[in-house]
């Protein structure tokens, strides 16, 4: 049985030489939505006083303006909220949707890096005419996730593990319906939930080194998180390619 340093090392290996395809496709993956709490977020903050409004990426701020009450800012802002909100929604469900789309093609670049084939930016494009499935996948996880946190936040923290597998599966089988991948995926993480936890507590050292980069770091990080992640899935899957069987 395989553990952290294994998955790592197995990333680290099949991503020599490839670094520069992974780090590109990574960011794009990325700005599109695929990797969760990674791309841009839009803050808008109105009240009597002041008018906020910023652009986050990664956790980081790289636009901000504010306006007081007589300002060009606040008055442009008060008079467009309901079609800025409306506009944010539209944009909010299509920008879900993608991701969606993405974060599976993002799977396959991934398990394509670990079977030492040739990854490219088309893998990340490759599941439009699955959307609807890639849709409802992102959406069921979320509703189970919430629905178990609001028991508690450790509920809601093991469900999310436990349907950590989903775009894989679909990469992989992309004629499932939404729920049985993340059936399956529920079922292939029963006793690997821990595993999964603690190759991903592996990388904060990483991850602390890279918040001094103001997120530069994650550049590189992202696609090392991800490759190893795809190693997890071919080994709890027992898919693997020869070059890595025990």
């Amino acid at each position: 049985m395989k553990l952290a340093e294994d998955f790592r090392w197995i990333a680290r290996d099949v991503l020599n030489g490839k670094w520069k395809i992974a780090v590109l496709v990574g960011l794009v993956a990325t700005l599109l939505g695929a990797v969760e709490g990674m791309g841009p977020e839009v803050r808008v903050n109105i009240d009597a006083g002041n008018v906020d409004a910023s652009i986050e990426f990664a956790g980081q701020t790289i636009f901000t303006t504010s306006g007081g009450p007589n300002s060009e800012v606040h008055a442009f802002l008060i008079g467009s909220s309901a079609y800025i909100m409306i506009a944010g929604l539209i944009m909010g469900a299509l920008y879900f949707i993608l991701g969606s789309i993405i974060s599976v093609g993002y799977a396959k670049f991934n398990l394509m890096i670990v079977d030492r084939l040739e990854g490219s930016f088309d893998h990340l494009f490759a599941y439009f005419s699955h959307w609807k499935t890639t849709a409802s996948a992102k959406f069921l996880k979320n509703i189970y996730i919430l629905l178990w946190s609001l028991l508690f936040i450790i509920p809601g923290i093991i469900a999310s593990f436990s349907y950590a597998m989903t775009d894989y599966i679909l990469a992989e089988n992309p004629e499932m319906s939404a729920s049985e991948a993340i059936s399956m995926s529920k079922q292939m993480m029963e006793g690997n939930r821990c595993r999964l936890f603690c190759l991903e507590f592996s990388f904060i050292g990483w991850a602390i080194l890279s918040a001094f980069t103001f997120g530069i770091g994650d550049l590189w990080l992202t696609p090392y998180r991800q490759a190893a992640t795809a190693a997890f899935y071919r080994e709890i899957s027992d898919t693997w390619y020869k070059t890595y069987e025990q």
